[in-house]
């Protein structure tokens, strides 16, 4: 058996690229930025170490090795190449010259109706720091917005790290369970339960602490695909509490259920408790939990006009009605996507039925129709 390794014996790390023809490709990558760090033989030099922008490149002849790949991350990668999108050094190695920070890339909107039954498709992959992911979302509105059902199933401390996310808007909710969470600048770490909800505004340091048994809970996020990136000189809690600071223009919200109050929805026979993302979002995002109230039997019917209208059951079971599509029952753990212009309503609603609602923007522009017997 293999003894463990010791990463306390290494010192130093490098990038080995093939190079048979030393001097020309010696030019190339200083004129990069690079310097020669080591060279031999003088008399006939065949290997050179080089480091710049914190990489530590070895040049030396290595036969029958195919040509490797370096990324260059500029603040403007068209001064640094005149345009082009990569260069290619003598020995064949190809550097791409792409933007340090490319911001947040929004694939244009594609939007579609779903509906996504748990009982059609329980399966959950295996995610970032050891926890279980279920899509909500199928097609992901062209790449536009993501929809994760995720659980750790065992009780304890979570493999997590100090990150966060380059996105444009992500809301975690708890559905069952708890999970124990730090934020930076928001105090010391928290418990979010079951019904709380958390707004992590565009690059938030956040971890994940600890989880109790069972834990399940549903994040969206805008784009679909969106970078994690560890923060390793942040420690958290950071001993600050600013609970108005701006991260990209959103703030943080920790909504708790037990401490919320009901209103009207935006379709009649319901309420909500809505979450408050709205004035941290500058009206870009809202989430809302909606139970029935008085008759269960069916709304009026409602178009709405936005990006995104989401809807996830968390309790009980309704029936959508959409202008064009049969009846669609849906129950616990079931999503849906109502596009843009689809005219709605919700009916044969049991009396414990509950949905978090998520809609970009927070409030929807609206046609109501009336319902016709």
């Amino acid at each position: 058996m293999a003894e463990p390794l010791d990463p306390r014996q290494v010192r130093a790390a490098q990038v080995v690229l093939a190079c048979d023809d030393l001097d020309p490709t010696l030019q190339f990558f200083t004129r990069l930025g690079f310097r020669v760090d080591v060279i031999f033989p003088a008399d006939s030099p065949a290997v050179a170490v080089l480091s710049g922008h914190g990489l530590t490149v070895r040049l030396e002849p290595l036969a029958g090795v195919a040509p490797a790949t370096l990324r260059l991350l500029c603040d403007d990668p068209a001064v640094l190449s005149a345009g082009v999108g990569e260069l290619v050094a003598p020995n064949g190695t190809v550097v791409q010259l792409v933007a340090a920070d490319p911001g947040v890339v929004l694939p244009p909107v594609q939007q579609s109706f779903v509906v996504n039954r748990v009982a059609d498709d329980p399966t959950f992959g295996a995610g970032r720091a050891g926890m279980q992911y279920r899509e909500l979302i199928p097609g992901r509105q062209g790449g536009r917005f993501i929809g994760s059902h995720i659980r750790i199933p065992d009780a304890g401390p979570v493999p997590d790290y100090v990150h966060y996310h380059k996105v444009r808007f992500q809301m975690i909710y708890c559905v069952s369970g708890w999970v124990r969470l730090v934020y930076e600048d928001q105090g010391e770490p928290f418990v979010l339960a079951a019904g709380d909800c958390v707004l992590q505004p565009p690059q938030i340091r956040h971890r994940v602490l600890e989880a109790s048994a069972g834990l399940e809970v549903v994040e969206i996020g805008c784009p679909a695909e969106h970078e994690t990136l560890a923060d390793h000189d942040m420690a958290l809690p950071t001993g600050r509490l600013d609970p108005g600071r701006d991260f990209g223009g959103q703030r943080f919200v920790h909504h708790i259920a037990a401490d919320a109050t009901w209103g009207p929805w935006r379709h009649d026979g319901f309420e909500c408790r809505n979450i408050g993302f709205g004035a941290a979002t500058d009206g870009l995002a809202g989430a809302r939990v909606v139970r029935p109230v008085g008759r269960t039997d069916r709304t009026d019917h409602v178009r709405h006009h936005a990006e995104l209208v989401f809807g996830y059951v968390l309790a009980g079971s309704a029936s959508l009605e959409v202008t064009g599509h049969d009846p669609e029952p849906v129950g616990p753990g079931d999503s849906f996507v109502l596009p843009a212009d689809t005219t709605c309503a919700i009916g044969a609603c049991t009396p414990d039925f509950e949905l978090l609602d998520v809609t970009l923007p927070d409030e929807v522009p609206l046609t109501r129709v009336p319902l016709t017997r």
